[in-house]
C-alpha cells in the first residue's frame, strides 16, 4: 500500500482487510471485558485507536465519546469493545475523556460506514465524518427557561400590585410555566415586568425541555385523488413498507443480524412520465411508513426542487418535514441531526448528504430524480448517493424506492434482470396531456440578426411560438445550460482568448456581475477594458450565448414581456427557489430563461412553451454517458410545458435533427433509446455491461507526476476481461493549478475492482507530493 497522507482523497484501503479497531486483533481477550475499548475518529485514518475505560463509564459499541489524541480532545465513536489486540500494554493507553450525551451511531449506521469506506476506497474515519458533520448537535440541548407562581404568596406586604403585574400572575394562575417573552406577550406587559417579580420572588424560573423542532406527520390526512394507474402502484407500495415493519431497521441493531437475510429489502422503479403524478404516489408510501411508526428519507438532487415538494408534503400531512442540505445554518443542521438521531423528526428531505444522517428507525427510503447527476459526490469521499442508498436499504432490509420519467441505463438495467421491480405510470394525471415535441433544423432557419446585438440565437419559429403564447397569456420557458453572459471572450485583434490562470478552462462572462469566473476552480477578476495580450481596448468579444445573453435578446425582442433568469448563480438557496416558484405560480414572471435548475421538478399550470435553444450542446466531448444525460435532460425539460388543462409545446433547436437524441424526443419513444443506447454499450464494453473505476493523480509538479504515471503504468494489473487504459491528461489538464494525469480501468462485472486497484498501487510507492483519488464507477470524465 502506499503511504497515508492527510487528504481523504489519497488514501485508498484494501477492502477484504478489515482493520480491528486500529490493531491487529487476537482471538483471545488478555484483559476483563470491556476494560478497553477502540474508537474510531472522524479523520482520514485507516485504524481505530484503543483507549481504556474509567471504571465509572460503561461503554457500548455505538456510543460517542471525547478521547484524547496528543494534545488534542477529539470526538469518537466506541467501535469495538472488551477485545485486547496483544500488543499495546494498558499502562500504555490513555482513558477516554467522556461520554457525550447523544444517542449512539446504531449497527447498521457502523456497518453502512465501513462498506461505503471499503467500496470507495477510503478510510472508514472519513465517511465517518460525513456521518458526524454536525458536531454541536452532540451536546445536550440547552434547557428553557421559564416562570411560573412562587411558592410565596403574591399578596406579601412589600409586593406592590401593579395592574401590569396582576396581569402577569392572572396568566400564570390559569396555565403552565411560560418563558419570559412568551408570558410578556400574553399579559400585554413589556419584559422588565417579568424580570421585576421574579427579582421581587413573586414568580420563579424552572428549566423546560426543548419544545418539538418538528411537527409529527398526519398520516390519516387524506391525498390528492389517484389515478386507477396510481392507486394500483400506491398500493404496491404500500405493501412493500408493510412487509418491511416486521423486521428490519429497528430489530436490527439488537445483537449481530443476519446480513444474507434481506427480508423486507426491495428497490422499485416508480416510473412515470413528467406530470403523471409520480410524487403524490410515493407520498401514500411515505403514509405507510409513518403509520408504522419508522422514519423516512426522501432524496432530492436540487435544493432548488425542495419548494414544491414542501408545499407538497404540508398539503398531504399538514407540517413540514426536516431538511438536510449545504445552505442550513449550523443551528438548524444541529436541531435536525439531534431530532433524527432521537426519533423526533419522522421524515427527512434533502441532498445525497441526508443519507448520513443517524436515523433511529429508517423505514423507507425514496430517490426522487434517480438519474440526476447530482447524486454523484465528485469531490471528498467519492460515492453515488443512489447507489449507496440502495446499500442502506439493504443493510437495513427496508424498502427503496428509485423514481424517474428518464431512468438511468444502469437501473433499466436492472429492471430487466429482474434486480429491481418496476411500477409505471404511462400518461400524465388528470386532463394534462404531454407535450408536442417539434425538431428546428438550425441549418434550414437561422436565426435573424439583431441590428445592434451581433449574432442571434432565436430561430424564426422559436420566435413566432413566443409571440403566439405571449398573446395568449401563457407563460414560455428559454433553456440553455450555460450560466452567465457567453462561455469565452477573445481579442478580435490577436485572438487571444481569457483563460483561467488556474485551470485549462476558459473564463465565463457575467456581464450582469461585472466580472469574469472560471466555474472550476471559482478565480473570478473583473472584465478588462482592454485585452491582457496586446493592450487593444474595446477588442473582447464575448463568443456563444449565455443565459445572460439570451435575456439581451429576449428584451430586445419582447420588451413587454416580464423576463427572469434563473440559474445557480441566481438561486442562491432554498429562499430564493421559494421566491422563484411563487412569482411564477402567480404570474409574475411571462418568460422565464433558465439552465438545468429549470428543467425538472417543476409544475407550473400556465408553462405551455419550452424552448430549448442548444438542443445539441451537451453531445460534444466524448462522453460515456453524453446522449443519455443529454436525452434526459431534454425530455425532462419538454415536461415543463402543458402540465395543467392548456396544452403545451417544446421546441428543441438544433444543427443534427436526425441524432437519435433528437429523434427519441421528437418521437417520444424513450424506450427505443434506451434499448439502442443499451445496445451500443454492450458492444463498446462500457457501463452497465462492464465496470470502470479512475485513478486521477495530480501534482504542481508535472515532471514528477509524470515519472509516478510511469511508475503505475509498469504496475498495471494484466488479466483477462481486464483492461487498463491510460495514463493520459485529464480533459481538465490542469485544475487548481494541479496538474491531471488519469487511468481507466475496466473490468468484468464479476471482478472485484477494489482488490484488483489495492493490489496494484500496493506494488508502487507514489511520491507524497502525487495525490491519487480512485473514482469506482466514474460519471464525470472531467
Amino acid at each position: 500500500m502506499p503511504d497515508r497522507h492527510a487528504s481523504t482523497a489519497r488514501q485508498v484501503r484494501k477492502p477484504a482487510r478489515r482493520p480491528d479497531s486500529g490493531t491487529a486483533r487476537a482471538d483471545q481477550a488478555a484483559e476483563p471485558a470491556k476494560s478497553r475499548v477502540s474508537v474510531l475518529l472522524p479523520l482520514p485514518l485507516d485504524r481505530a485507536y484503543d483507549y481504556l475505560v474509567p471504571p465509572e463509564l460503561a461503554l457500548a459499541p455505538g456510543d460517542l465519546v471525547r478521547v484524547p489524541l496528543g494534545s488534542r480532545e477529539l470526538l469518537g465513536v466506541v467501535w469495538e469493545s472488551g477485545r485486547d489486540s496483544g500488543e499495546i500494554p494498558p499502562e500504555r493507553l490513555k482513558p477516554v475523556a467522556a461520554l457525550c450525551e447523544a444517542p449512539p451511531l446504531s449497527r447498521i449506521q457502523r456497518r453502512f460506514v465501513e462498506w461505503l469506506a471499503d467500496y470507495s476506497m477510503v478510510p472508514w474515519g472519513a465517511v465517518l465524518r460525513m456521518a458526524l458533520s454536525a458536531r454541536s448537535a452532540l451536546e445536550p440541548p440547552k434547557p428553557v427557561t421559564a416562570f411560573r407562581l412562587a411558592a410565596s404568596r403574591a399578596d406579601e406586604p412589600g409586593l406592590r400590585l401593579t395592574p401590569a403585574r396582576r396581569r402577569v400572575l392572572a396568566v400564570l394562575s390559569e396555565g403552565p410555566a411560560r418563558p419570559a417573552r412568551e408570558l410578556a406577550q400574553a399579559a400585554g406587559v413589556g419584559p422588565s415586568v417579568v424580570k421585576g417579580l421574579a427579582k421581587l420572588g413573586a414568580i420563579e424560573a424552572v428549566d423546560l425541555p426543548q419544545p418539538p423542532a418538528f411537527g409529527a406527520p398526519d398520516w390519516r390526512r387524506s391525498g390528492a385523488a389517484l389515478s386507477p394507474a396510481q392507486s394500483e402502484a400506491a398500493t404496491a407500495l404500500r405493501a412493500s413498507v408493510r412487509q418491511a415493519t416486521a423486521g428490519g431497521e429497528g430489530d436490527a441493531d439488537a445483537g449481530s443480524a443476519d446480513e444474507a437475510d434481506l427480508t423486507g429489502f426491495s428497490v422499485t422503479l416508480l416510473d412515470g412520465v413528467t406530470g403523471s403524478g409520480k410524487t403524490e404516489v410515493y407520498l401514500e408510501a411515505v403514509a405507510e411508513a409513518l403509520e408504522a411508526g419508522r422514519q423516512v428519507l426522501v432524496l432530492l438532487p436540487e435544493i432548488a426542487l425542495t419548494a414544491q415538494w414542501l408545499d407538497r408534503f404540508r398539503l398531504r400531512f399538514g407540517v413540514a418535514p426536516a431538511q438536510w442540505h449545504s445552505d442550513l445554518s449550523q443551528r438548524q443542521r444541529r436541531t435536525a441531526w439531534r431530532a433524527v438521531a432521537e426519533g423526533e423528526a419522522q421524515v427527512v428531505v434533502g441532498a445525497r448528504s441526508a443519507l448520513f444522517m443517524p436515523y433511529r428507525d429508517l423505514g423507507l427510503i425514496v430517490v426522487d430524480e434517480e438519474h440526476d447527476q447530482a447524486f454523484k459526490q465528485e469531490d471528498g469521499v467519492i460515492y453515488h448517493a443512489r447507489d449507496m442508498a440502495i446499500v442502506r436499504a439493504r443493510l437495513g432490509r427496508i424498502p427503496i424506492v428509485l423514481v424517474s420519467a428518464t431512468p438511468s441505463l444502469e437501473t433499466v438495467t436492472n429492471v430487466k434482470t429482474g434486480r429491481f421491480g418496476r411500477l409505471h405510470l404511462p400518461e400524465r394525471h388528470g386532463a394534462a396531456r404531454m407535450p408536442r415535441v417539434e425538431l428546428v433544423d438550425l441549418r434550414a432557419d437561422p436565426p435573424p440578426r439583431l441590428p445592434g446585438l451581433g449574432p442571434a440565437w432565436l430561430s424564426g419559429a422559436l420566435r413566432q411560438a413566443m409571440a403566439e403564447t405571449f398573446e395568449a397569456g401563457e407563460q414560455a420557458l428559454l433553456f440553455l445550460n450555460r450560466r452567465g453572459y457567453a462561455p469565452l471572450t477573445l481579442c478580435r485583434t490577436c485572438g487571444h482568448r481569457l483563460a483561467c490562470p488556474n485551470c485549462t478552462a476558459w473564463l465565463v462572462s457575467h456581464r450582469l456581475a461585472g466580472r469574469i469566473q472560471c466555474h472550476h476552480c471559482g478565480h473570478a477578476a473583473r472584465l478588462p477594458q482592454a485585452c491582457p495580450e496586446c493592450a487593444t481596448e474595446g477588442s473582447l468579444a464575448a463568443c456563444g450565448p449565455g443565459v445572460e445573453r439570451l435575456l439581451e435578446e429576449v428584451t430586445a425582442l419582447f420588451p413587454d414581456q416580464r423576463t427572469r433568469v434563473v440559474s445557480s448563480d441566481t438561486l442562491t438557496g432554498p429562499a430564493a427557489a421559494a421566491e422563484f416558484v411563487r412569482a411564477m405560480a402567480d404570474r409574475e414572471i411571462d418568460l422565464l430563461i433558465g439552465t438545468q435548475v429549470v428543467a425538472k421538478g417543476h409544475h407550473f399550470p400556465w408553462l405551455t412553451l419550452v424552448g430549448v435553444v442548444d438542443g445539441d450542446l451537451g453531445l460534444a466531448g466524448g462522453d460515456l454517458r453524453a446522449t443519455e444525460r443529454t436525452f434526459q435532460l431534454l425530455h425532462q425539460v419538454a415536461g415543463r410545458a402543458g402540465r395543467a388543462e392548456r396544452p403545451g409545446r417544446a421546441l428543441v433547436q438544433t444543427y443534427d435533427p436526425e441524432h437519435p437524441v433528437m429523434q427519441a424526443l421528437a418521437t417520444g419513444d424513450r424506450d427505443r433509446f434506451l434499448d439502442t443506447e443499451a445496445e451500443n454499450r454492450r458492444a463498446a464494453g462500457m457501463p452497465p455491461f462492464s465496470r470502470l473505476a479512475a485513478l486521477i493523480l495530480s501534482c504542481r509538479d508535472e515532471g514528477l507526476l509524470d515519472r509516478a504515471c510511469g511508475a503505475l503504468a509498469r504496475a498495471a494489473p494484466r488479466g483477462a476481461h481486464l483492461e487498463v487504459l491510460g495514463p493520459a491528461p485529464a480533459p481538465l489538464a490542469v485544475l487548481r493549478r494541479q496538474h491531471r494525469r488519469r487511468f481507466l480501468l475496466r473490468a468484468a462485472r464479476s471482478q472485484a475492482l477494489q482488490q484488483i486497484i489495492a493490489a496494484w498501487l500496493g506494488r508502487v510507492d507514489l511520491p507524497a507530493a502525487v495525490r491519487l483519488r480512485v473514482d469506482i464507477d466514474p460519471y464525470s470524465f472531467l
